[in-house]
């Protein structure tokens, strides 16, 4: 018997498409979804239809094609009903610069149904102790966490974010990084846009790649990264050569450069390389100085993928 698949999924996505005046295509027919209580981001490089996409999930414009639901409803034709379940962070938040944070908070609580209280809402985000500064005054990191605070008055079963970090300092950013994960472990289903690959690594359960309207890739950061091969590198020991080494096909090695004494290897076998090299130079008694070891980075699988994607799509006009 098929197993079934028993996760709620909060937001879903079928081929969505958004076109611009012009014929110009954002969103080329993306398809995924985000379940309940889970961190998803949305990547991708400038102009690969992020801000497209979500303007769509949060209901301020209508697809051109494809189906969205947001908690089973079009967050577009059903806004009123999605709306108040929701709460939205903006890239850009517009405050009356002459209000303090209280008051701005208070303002926006009118608006929002259920609201928890101002100073809970400016607690959660450690703007308690800024009450009754004027918002002109803030810093920028601290007007995104002003932005935040009132992502959260209506308690929100869904949270979308949008660049969440941009501005805060290295303590803010880990801050905001704590309260989301605890949001999600609330059950909050959080989706996020990002230009921090290491945000998206540390915070987020799945991830989207987009480029060029396009999916191109998508999973858990580790199966994103898993894609791209892994890296060793060291200084080979004077009087060594890279003949000198062990076969590096038979170490599972895929490519190599050198550059002076430095080595760097490419493997898809990080385990069987890193192992091989070592017995190696155990066995020769050398050491290998300036050893570096590592998985590949969800940055350099981003830039990976945005650079096969264009290599791809330069040959499919070719071929046209």
């Amino acid at each position: 018997m098929e197993a079934r698949d028993t996760k709620e999924h909060v937001i879903e996505v079928t081929d969505l498409r958004r076109v611009y005046g012009g014929g110009f295509q954002a969103v080329r027919g993306i398809s995924f979804h985000v379940d309940r209580g889970e961190i998803f981001a949305l990547l991708g490089t400038n102009g690969a239809g992020k801000t497209s996409t979500v303007e769509l999930l949060e209901g301020l414009e209508r697809p051109d094609g494809g189906r969205i639901r947001i908690l089973g409803h079009d967050p577009y034709t059903e806004r009123a009903v999605v709306r108040p379940r929701t709460g939205v962070m903006l890239q850009e938040g517009g405050f009356p610069s002459e209000l303090t944070v209280k008051e701005t908070a208070r303002m926006w609580a009118g608006c929002v149904s259920g609201a928890r209280p101002v100073g809970e809402a400016l607690a959660l985000v450690g703007l308690a102790g800024k009450a009754d500064v004027r918002v002109k005054q803030l810093s920028g990191g601290e007007r995104r966490r002003l932005d935040l605070a009132l992502a959260l008055l209506g308690k929100p079963e869904v949270l979308f974010l949008d660049e969440p970090t941009t501005g805060l300092d290295a303590e803010g950013r880990r801050d905001t990084w704590d309260l989301v994960r605890a949001l999600r472990d609330a059950g909050t289903t959080v989706l996020l846009t990002t230009h921090y690959l290491e945000e998206a690594e540390g915070l987020a359960d799945r991830l989207a790649v987009l480029h060029q309207g396009r999916i191109a890739a998508a999973g858990t950061p580790a199966e994103v990264t898993a894609a791209q091969p892994s890296r060793i590198s060291f200084q080979l020991p004077e009087g060594y050569f890279v003949g000198d080494l062990p076969p590096l096909g038979e170490l599972g090695v895929s490519d190599h450069e050198v550059e002076g004494r430095l080595v760097r290897l490419r493997t898809r076998e990080l385990q069987r390389a890193a192992t091989g090299l070592l017995v190696w130079a155990e066995r020769a008694g050398v050491e290998l100085k300036a050893l570096d070891v590592r998985s590949a980075s969800l940055e350099e699988a981003f830039l990976q993928i945005a650079r096969d994607a264009s290599e791809q799509a330069s040959e499919q006009e070719v071929a046209a």
